[in-house]
């Protein structure tokens, strides 16, 4: 079978079997990636909706932030007392101290909390009059939730956007109740309205820059402008690589993930797909700046993984205001563009190249033996 595949794209039987591997490695990663990557699932791609959060008052040793482009409120408690979230009935739901976060399992907040669309059902022993009955999720003193008080959750925007979309505007300012020891006090922030950007000339960028580099598939490959576009697919490839691996840890710390321990454990429960193939890209245009031949098949699968599972999988970030990741949403769509443009030029660009390479190195079959010719009868005289 490899040497069919090989004789079939103009592989060596080396080059071939490394491509195999790849693709059964790349395949077997993605599929046991899923449930992981499911877990985070509830995570936005992007929103047209900015959340911030201001200091919590009278509480120093509290630490309230945004996390997920707005999705979650996170609450750190450094003090050595606990500090209980009020939910929607006024009732206790978490509370957060030096022994761990607890949850209220009596509190409705505490399953309509799970997703971002409240959708969970309520159980029977759900009652926000009835005593808290608290059970324990985390050792740690950090608590992350969807609270509904600060999210958007209409199907439509607010009249004042429709309106004037191309404005930003003030939704509303909201406020999560608080209580310790020494009373009430609350988490007070914003939800505003960003105007989503065009879209347009992203896309024209891209599509421009693949075809740009797509067109060095069109040298021979056996000769030396050949060769130098393959050395330059490799580094670009290795290029789109690395800024694949930047948006999964730039998603990894905009879920909230601090230190190198934490966002080591967030690349392997998060965004699998798009590391994975960040680091097979690396790997792909190393080994096109090291090898001299048999490389566009390798070429060609890192480049289509590249582009579907790190760039088309985050195009969401180049229509939305608000991006998940910790810096601006211009640096995060140029991340998305170099990965779009390394990838799907890189799969084009192969792809010629090993359609070239096919016809040059295409056999034309057996020829026929020659028919011995009868030997001449001697003429006699």
């Amino acid at each position: 079978m490899i040497r069919a595949l090989s004789a079939r794209v103009g592989l060596s039987p080396l080059a071939a079997r490394v491509g195999l591997l790849l693709t059964a490695v790349v395949a077997a990663l993605l599929v046991t990636a899923a449930p992981a990557a499911a877990h985070g699932a509830d995570a936005p791609d992007g929103t047209d909706y900015r959340v911030a959060v201001g200091a919590v008052a009278a509480r120093p040793d509290l630490r309230v932030r945004v996390v997920e482009a707005g999705a979650r409120l996170e609450l750190t408690n450094t003090g050595d007392r606990p500090v209980e979230v009020i939910g929607y009935s006024g009732e206790p739901y978490l509370r957060v101290g030096p022994d761990g976060v607890f949850e209220n399992t009596r509190s409705p907040a505490t399953y309509l909390n799970r997703t971002i669309l409240a959708d969970t059902p309520l159980p029977d022993e759900v009652d926000p009059a009835a005593a808290p009955q608290w059970r324990r999720v985390d050792t740690g003193t950090t608590a992350r939730w969807h609270d509904q008080r600060a999210l958007w959750r209409e199907a439509g925007p607010p009249a004042q956007v429709r309106a004037a979309p191309d404005r930003e505007h003030r939704v509303r300012d909201w406020a999560v109740p608080l209580r310790d020891a020494d009373g009430r006090t609350e988490i007070r922030g914003t939800l505003d309205w960003v105007p989503p950007p065009d879209a347009y000339p992203w896309w024209v960028a891209i599509t421009l820059g693949a075809l740009a580099v797509g067109a060095a598939g069109l040298l021979p490959a056996a000769s030396s402008p050949g060769g130098r576009a393959r050395t330059g697919l490799g580094a670009l490839l290795a290029v789109g690589g690395v800024a694949a691996v930047v948006l999964a840890v730039g998603r990894v710390l905009d879920a909230g993930a601090e230190g190198v321990g934490a966002v080591l454990a967030g690349l392997l429960s998060g965004p699998v797909w798009t590391l994975v193939t960040g680091l097979g890209a690396i790997v792909a245009g190393g080994v096109a700046l090291t090898r001299r031949d048999s490389v566009d098949f390798v070429l060609a699968l890192a480049g289509a993984c590249l582009a579907l599972f790190a760039g088309i999988a985050n195009a969401a970030v180049l229509s939305r205001a608000v991006p998940p990741a910790p810096w601006s949403a211009t640096a995060t769509r140029m991340l998305i563009v170099v990965v779009l443009v390394a990838g799907a030029g890189a799969l084009a660009a192969a792809v010629l190249r090993l359609h070239a390479t096919g016809r040059t190195t295409t056999p034309t079959g057996p020829t026929e033996p020659a028919t011995p010719t009868e030997p001449a009868e001697p003429v006699t005289r």
